[in-house]
């Protein structure tokens, strides 16, 4: 081996025994005191804009019916203020980099409307025990690539100390253990003609016993029907991947429904881009981040008060139609709530030798749920290039914290893509359903496109 190949791995190893301590004893004790179940400040911030966590919203309104979309329970609030290209310099300590340059790019159309903050997260109790219980077990493997003894914990990581374990928070977080959905995403050119994607997935935490049959570091399958355009129908996508990719590395298949093909999709990760997306969406992109870490070297900033958006409840609506919420530029911001949390900060910067579509990312979780509610993302100048935001929504009827919906924009061209929207899909998510493990298997999948 080389001096400098020496010298890199030495310096990789000691930082990956740097990042791979375990939880210890006092700050799991924090936990369900000062510190939510999930390890958040319960406590609200010093001028009570931020307010103390006090369970969450874990039950469904009187007449809830899914299928009508989720009812906003804060509907008859009104917007405390709205920041705008013309005061948010005012508000830019609560902005990110990329927030800022939407002003910058839209100063006409683009605004943020902030109402007062609810900390709506709640998760099942049953998670909450898995946290604890898993918390002094659960540890980084393969430099952060990987996690092991984490058994059912939704959040191995719940006092994180390193950005690997703010992102796989993320990436194991509680989604009610398996869901199947439909849902659409529009790509938007910037004069805001827009075509629609259709698409039926199934995704199965197999590490949480949502299949009949498990195997030894499995994370998640995930299938994908795509039901329109007639360009993509009938095409299936097929994903099984794992507690760690160093040891097991992301497997993945498309089937064809012209040729009623199988093949193997090998580079089906990192910046691979989805079918139909126009390169706006990356593959790590997927439900905010997931897959490998091993490309970016992963800095934790540390938590700061954000402007995010939040109990976007108005995104469920289904009488919404595509023209109500696909605007030129970006999503209309009148159907978009924003609250101010407490996110954690974490830096990727690309590895010597990677590769990568960018070189940096700058990414903010919610401290509640772990989950991605805004990215900052640079080229390979160094500029930035794109931002990508969640529309976070409480799945009250489910104790699920997720999202309704994600945008991605391209700060170059001006195109965008709305991604997840369920708002014009007839069938409401089912959470918690399990599946045959069998179905999740490449020569299934022929049989799966027969249907």
């Amino acid at each position: 081996m080389q001096a400098k190949q020496w010298i890199a791995a030495l310096t990789l190893t000691l930082i990956s025994g740097a990042v791979m301590a375990k939880a210890t004893a006092p700050d799991i004790d924090r936990l369900g005191k000062d510190l939510t179940p999930v390890g958040a400040e319960k406590a609200a911030n010093k001028d009570g804009s931020i307010p103390a966590w006090d369970g969450g919203l874990s039950k469904a309104p009187a007449g809830f019916n899914a299928a009508k979309g989720y009812a906003d329970p804060y509907a008859a609030e009104k917007p405390l203020f709205t920041i705008t290209a013309q005061n948010a310099e005012q508000y830019k300590d609560r902005l990110s980099a990329g927030q800022l340059a939407l002003f910058k790019k839209y100063p006409q159309s683009y605004k943020m409307h902030v109402y007062p903050s609810h900390r709506t997260a709640a998760l099942p109790k049953q998670q909450y025990d898995d946290v604890k219980k898993f918390a002094a077990t659960a540890e980084l493997t393969s430099g952060g690539n990987g996690v092991a003894g984490a058994g059912t914990s939704a959040v191995p990581f719940p006092v994180p100390k390193a950005g690997e374990e703010v992102l796989w928070n993320h990436s194991i977080r509680w989604e009610g253990g398996s869901y199947e959905r439909d849902y659409s995403w529009y790509v938007v050119q910037p004069s805001g003609s827009a075509f629609r994607v259709a698409v039926t997935d199934r995704t199965v935490s197999e590490r949480m016993g949502y299949f009949d049959s498990k195997r030894d570091n499995a994370s998640f399958s995930f299938i994908a029907f795509y039901r329109q355009p007639a360009t993509l129908e009938g095409t299936i996508y097929l994903v099984q991947d794992f507690m760690d990719s160093t040891k097991d590395p992301r497997k993945a298949w498309i089937y064809n429904a012209g040729q009623r093909r199988v093949r193997r999709v090998p580079e089906l990760c990192c910046d691979y881009t989805a079918d139909g997306t126009e390169g706006l969406r990356l593959s790590d992109q997927y439900g905010g981040w997931n897959g490998q870490t091993d490309r970016f070297a992963w800095k934790l900033l540390g938590k700061k008060e954000m402007y995010i958006a939040y109990n976007d409840y108005k995104l469920s609506d289904k009488s919404l139609k595509e023209a109500d919420v696909v605007k030129p530029g970006h999503v209309n911001p009148e159907v978009v709530r924003y609250e101010l949390h407490r996110v954690w900060a974490v830096e990727g910067t690309l590895r010597p030798g990677a590769r990568h579509l960018f070189s940096k990312r700058t990414m903010y979780f919610d401290e509640d749920s772990y989950q991605l509610a805004f990215a900052d993302l640079y080229d390979a100048r160094g500029a930035l290039w794109r931002t990508q935001e969640t529309y976070a929504m409480q799945y009250y009827d489910a104790q699920v914290p997720w999202y309704i919906g994600m945008s991605f924009n391209d700060l170059n061209s001006g195109a965008y893509a709305m991604d997840f929207a369920t708002f014009e899909e007839k069938r409401p998510v089912v959470f918690g359903k399990k599946f045959k493990a069998s179905d999740f298997e490449p020569d299934a999948l022929r049989r799966l496109g027969g249907k």
